[in-house]
């Protein structure tokens, strides 16, 4: 991902993620792999899709080529909506028939983007967190698939969450956590009256980076978090 920041060093200790990248952190928790390999998870509304084509843009604007994968092929309305998104970011997709395996397009989509010479490569997957055990079957396969694919992918998993929820958000960390082991947090929505409140009980509780922040529906809208702006915004009552 984007090293905005690489002061913040990881333990030497073990345990899970959540436990060796401090909150706020934009430090690579990839391990220095090409292409790197991310999975971007969350229920369907909260704007992952789209999340995905501002980082592809982010990620582009800093000097990198990332690819995205239209792994959610349970909605054929996602493969489409990410299809718009990344042309409007100028990036390469690679999409499959509705109903393929997803695990099959993620394989081809490591395959395709080392072969194009991309990376990051940004995965898109269903938020069918209502059907937890089918979710956590296809998750699970598409992390020991992306393993196959590319060493140590997938290399981050970031968990985009609606900042308007509340606590329902916070228990949609904790879902997606021990399904699909999340890194990073990317925090949406935030341009309107919510102040994101939710990113301190995710430090607090779960203490897992935020590593993005959604301010406004246009491409560029999408920017590293700040620890240092996000306490301001809160004090000055806007963002």
């Amino acid at each position: 991902m984007v090293d905005n920041d690489l002061s913040a060093e990881r333990s030497t200790e073990g345990g899970p993620p959540s436990q060796r990248w401090p909150v706020g952190s934009r430090s690579d928790p990839t391990n220095g792999h090409h292409p790197q390999v991310t999975l971007i998870v969350g229920v369907n509304g909260t704007g992952k899709t789209t999340t995905i084509g501002k980082l592809a843009n982010l990620l582009k604007a800093s000097g990198k080529q990332p690819l995205v994968c239209a792994a959610d092929t349970f909605r054929a309305a996602a493969v489409e909506q990410l299809a718009i998104w990344a042309e409007r970011a100028h990036v390469d997709i690679v999409r499959a028939k509705e109903g393929s395996d997803p695990a099959a397009v993620v394989f081809d989509a490591i395959q395709s983007g080392r072969a194009r010479g991309c990376d990051p490569i940004l995965v898109d997957t269903a938020g069918r967190l209502h059907t937890r055990a089918n979710l956590m079957s296809e998750l699970g396969k598409i992390r020991r698939v992306a393993g196959r694919a590319a060493e140590g992918a997938p290399h981050e998993v970031l968990l985009v969450l609606d900042a308007t929820v509340g606590q329902n958000g916070l228990a949609q960390a904790r879902e997606f956590t021990s399904v699909a082991g999340v890194t990073g947090i990317v925090l949406t929505k935030l341009d309107g009256t919510a102040k994101g409140g939710i990113a301190v009980a995710i430090a607090h509780d779960l203490k897992l980076p935020i590593r993005y922040v959604g301010v406004g529906e246009g491409i560029d809208d999408l920017i590293p978090f700040s620890a240092q702006d996000y306490v301001d915004a809160l004090f000055q009552e806007k963002w």
